[in-house]
């Protein structure tokens, strides 16, 4: 899970807009952007190269 105050500074570094934090996947989504970036071990992975588009 991640820290409650990293998510209110997390943005989109594709369109720099919100994230919202999906806990059941440990996905951030950009839903401007159509992306999903991993969280592994508690790090969000915020590469656009690595995002899964949807």
């Amino acid at each position: 899970m991640l820290d409650k105050e990293l998510l209110e500074i997390l943005a989109c570094p594709k369109c720099k807009g919100d994230l919202e934090y999906d806990r059941e996947n440990e996905k951030l989504i950009c839903n401007e952007c159509r992306l999903r970036y991993d969280i592994k071990e508690g790090i969000p992975i915020m590469l656009i190269d690595e995002a899964e588009h949807f």
